[in-house]
């Protein structure tokens, strides 16, 4: 690779000052900028009183007229530029190939094409497949990533291609690329990899609720390095995608979202087992027919735990068909035993310690102090 040396301006300044060709170029650029806003508000009023009573057709149909003239003008400006000197000049020599600006240009109009059209296609086409086919929300932003990643891939080739750069010669870009990762680009390969792992793998999924270092959050986006948990308490924990290969995770909604909720309760040595166990019962039964995640097949279930210090422990089981509602049915449930415990004149017991003082023979006693 050479670079090549940008010469004096004297040209340029002759292309673009030139009072002829000054006001040629500018009158242009102005009456396209002008045909193309006018067929723009044409468009928009004729397509838009057709998808008038669907706002979802109406905002792709926004979003679709808008991008066509930003990239109409785009090529209207390459299309009056493209003769200049400025434009055609060799910025970098790249074996055969001279690189000028037109051509870089083209390269990064491509690749942005190619992104607006991966995300016009996920954004209002795609989701209408998902719906047909009932896809929950992990599996379409597994297939988005997809798509997104394929149409970013051929845009480079294609870039490259119309650059005129020989693919075959990008094999020694590889090999550079490849010292890199074994010294300074390892986490991030990895992660790379362990990100395309985890969408095609789905050992967690977006909108999965997860347990990473003792912190409870849902999936909210798997990236390209990184996976973005938003936890309980609206804070947004950035993990790398190879964390959740090499350590260990708990998924709460992995296959089987169904979640048993445990809520320990102590009741006072004089209340019968019996009673507290029927009132817990029905407290869980409660519960069910007020929230629709509480399930009762599985039934809930009673579990005497034992004699504590202080108290008699119980601990009532619950199954909730949403990982999410964990902190909101318990929250209820505990509601729920404080008020019938009171009602039922059940006692929950606080800790506490028998003290016992035992008389001491009176000749010892007189023994002691005449030591002290």
């Amino acid at each position: 690779m050479q670079l090549a040396i940008i010469p004096a301006m004297t040209d340029w300044f002759v292309d673009i000052y030139s009072e002829t060709i000054w006001y040629y170029y500018a009158l242009s650029i102005i009456i396209a900028c002008i045909a193309l806003f006018i067929l723009r508000f044409v468009l928009l009023k004729i397509l838009l009183a057709n998808v008038r009573d669907d706002e979802e057709k109406a905002q792709a149909t926004r979003y679709f007229i808008n991008w066509l003239t930003f990239y109409s003008l785009t090529l209207c400006l390459f299309i009056f530029f493209s003769d200049q000197t400025w434009m055609r000049y060799s910025l970098i020599k790249l074996g055969t190939i001279d690189v000028s600006l037109f051509l870089i240009l083209i390269f990064f109009l491509i690749i942005s094409f190619a992104h607006r059209i991966s995300k016009f296609a996920t954004r209002f086409f795609m989701p209408r497949i998902y719906d047909r086919y009932q896809l929950d929300r992990g599996m379409q932003f597994t297939f988005n990533r997809i798509f997104h990643y394929i149409i970013l891939i051929f845009a480079v080739l294609i870039s490259i291609s119309t650059v005129g750069i020989d693919l075959s010669a990008l094999t020694v870009f590889a090999s550079v690329i490849g010292v890199g990762v074994g010294f300074g680009l390892q986490n991030i390969a990895s992660n790379f990899i362990s990100g395309i792992i985890l969408l095609f793998e789905r050992p967690i999924k977006v909108g999965d609720r997860v347990i990473v270092n003792d912190i409870i959050g849902d999936i909210e986006k798997i990236n390209m390095r990184a996976t973005i948990i938003k936890s309980i308490d609206n804070e947004h924990i950035i993990v790398p995608n190879s964390y959740f290969l090499e350590e260990h995770v708990i998924n709460r909604s992995y296959s089987d979202p169904t979640m048993r909720v445990v809520v320990p309760v102590g009741v006072s040595y004089a209340s019968n087992p019996e009673v507290v166990r029927k009132l817990l019962l029905q407290v869980a039964n409660e519960e069910a027919k007020e929230t629709e995640t509480v399930l009762l097949d599985p039934e809930p279930f009673v579990h005497f735990v034992g004699f504590g210090d202080s108290s008699l422990d119980f601990e009532l089981f619950i199954w909730i068909s949403n990982p999410n509602e964990i902190i909101r049915v318990r929250t209820n449930v505990n509601f729920k035993i404080f008020h019938i415990f009171h009602d039922n004149h059940i006692e929950i017991p606080f800790p506490q310690r028998d003290l016992h003082v035992r008389s001491v023979d009176t000749a010892i006693a007189k023994e002691w102090r005449m030591k002290e």
